[in-house]
């Protein structure tokens, strides 16, 4: 299995500050002129077939798109990759503010809340969207919902687990680590063994990881009560992962790499690094970067904050939302719909891509589950869908992760530089959350 880099690269960052800034300032000129001027009343009567705009940058949606025309003469499909995640985003905000959005736009989920607060998306609900509701795991349909509404069709899901090298842990007869204390005591006795050998690295520049390891975790960061946002960064159980991890720190027996950078991939094709807590994409950057390593890596679940347990947290993921100025809503609701739930539509995208998909049936394609040669042959994907029944159902996104994200970035820096904790770096991101809602006129509760 081979995934394209820049793809990977663009599911796992936040899209930028300015991102933010634009979506809450298009929500206050929107509130202020009555809300979108587009219609989601149905479509508008046309002389020929109706013509929909996705906008998509996941491999596959094209032949999708061609699957679908081929067999829908009177709602034809064209899909435009403007570019992926800040990219898109960038563009899609404008056209919102311009309302000529196009029809249907991907969207990753922890950017729902953002764009729901534009006022600009279309509640799919009207169009049979839960219909399809028992395709896809309960959590994953509460990242598109809000009370009855449902504002997105989601994709692809990203539960977590553990990559490890093999080889190392058979070398110094680590135990593959079930347990979050086993996974302490595997990267003290491997340092020891070999100081120029790391358990992990700890990914200081992916705030959506430690946004992960939260998750499974049991913290709500977001919540909403009553009119207002809740904000808790620094839930307790949030920081129960941030102490966990600069324990670590405090006692370097994890590396400080960037990830996704030249520097961490030779750690993961030397065997610097013995694991990665990564989502089932994690295969596809492994294998793609570390070549010489084939054989070597293996997957198991995520590890458990107590023996037995077993719960997980989500890193990436997107969804196709439609939107209000779309003069076809009922069309591009039922394209949506098929799109990401139809076998033959999904295969298109895991076999460019490997997308490990939201529709619970079409998980079960042979092109996902078999063995993967260069992980010696492991069949790995039966561990990650057994991880989408295990993901915390009770977790929120904010309208603002961007800052969010940023914040958490820049906060950990220091606490990697050692000018901080990670425990207080959490604070901090705590308190100027709940600042810049304010300031953007939200309000919050703490």
């Amino acid at each position: 299995m081979q995934l394209l880099s820049s793809f990977l690269w663009m599911r796992r960052f936040a899209a930028g500050f300015a991102l933010v800034s634009l979506a809450l300032a298009i929500m206050a000129s929107l509130a202020a002129c009555g809300g979108s001027g587009g219609s989601s009343s149905g479509s508008t009567t046309s002389s020929g077939p109706v013509n929909l705009t996705v906008w998509a940058w996941v491999p596959g949606a094209d032949k999708s798109a061609a699957l679908w025309n081929s067999t829908h003469p009177n709602i034809h499909v064209n899909v435009i990759n403007v570019g992926a995640g800040k990219t898109e985003y960038d563009k899609l905000f404008t056209a919102i503010k311009a309302n000529n959005e196009p029809d249907i736009g991907m969207v990753e989920y922890q950017y729902m809340p953002t764009f729901e607060t534009t006022g600009s998306l279309v509640d799919l609900s009207q169009y049979g969207a839960n219909s399809v509701k028992n395709h896809f795991p309960a959590w994953t349909w509460n990242q598109v919902t809000l009370g009855n509404a449902v504002y997105s069709i989601p994709q692809d899901i990203a539960p977590m687990g553990l990559w490890y090298r093999q080889d190392i842990f058979q070398k110094y007869n680590l135990p593959v680590p079930t347990t979050w204390t086993q996974y302490a005591d595997d990267a003290a006795k491997l340092h020891a063994a070999d100081p120029n050998e790391y358990i992990t690295d700890f990914a200081v520049n992916d705030p959506g990881w430690f946004v992960g390891l939260t998750w499974q975790a049991g913290a709500q960061l977001f919540g909403i009560n009553g009119q207002s946002w809740k904000v808790s960064l620094n839930h307790p159980q949030a920081q129960q992962v941030a102490s966990y991890w600069q324990n670590l720190l405090s006692k370097k027996l994890v590396k400080t790499e960037p990830v996704f950078e030249a520097a961490w991939y030779h750690d993961l094709q030397t065997g610097t690094v013995a694991t990665w807590i990564s989502p089932v994409w994690g295969g596809g950057t492994i294998s793609t970067n570390a070549p010489q390593a084939a054989g070597k890596w293996r997957a198991a679940p995520i590890p458990q904050w107590q023996a037995g347990q077993t719960t997980d947290g989500n890193q990436g993921g997107a969804t196709f939302a439609v939107f209000k100025s779309s003069k076809h809503p009922k069309e591009a609701s039922e394209f949506d719909i098929w799109c990401n739930t139809n076998q033959q539509s999904l295969n298109y995208m895991i076999k460019a891509v490997s997308i490990f998909t939201a529709d619970q049936p079409a998980s079960d394609s042979p092109v996902l589950d078999s063995p993967q040669p260069y992980f010696g042959n492991q069949n790995y994907f039966p561990i990650f869908k057994q991880a989408t029944t295990e993901v915390n159902t009770n977790f929120t996104w904010g309208p603002t992760i961007n800052q969010v994200y940023n914040d958490i970035q820049d906060n950990f820096a220091d606490a990697v530089n050692g000018r901080t904790t990670l425990n207080d770096a959490l604070n901090t991101v705590q308190q100027s959350t709940v600042n810049f809602m304010q300031k953007q006129g939200f309000s919050v509760s703490t």
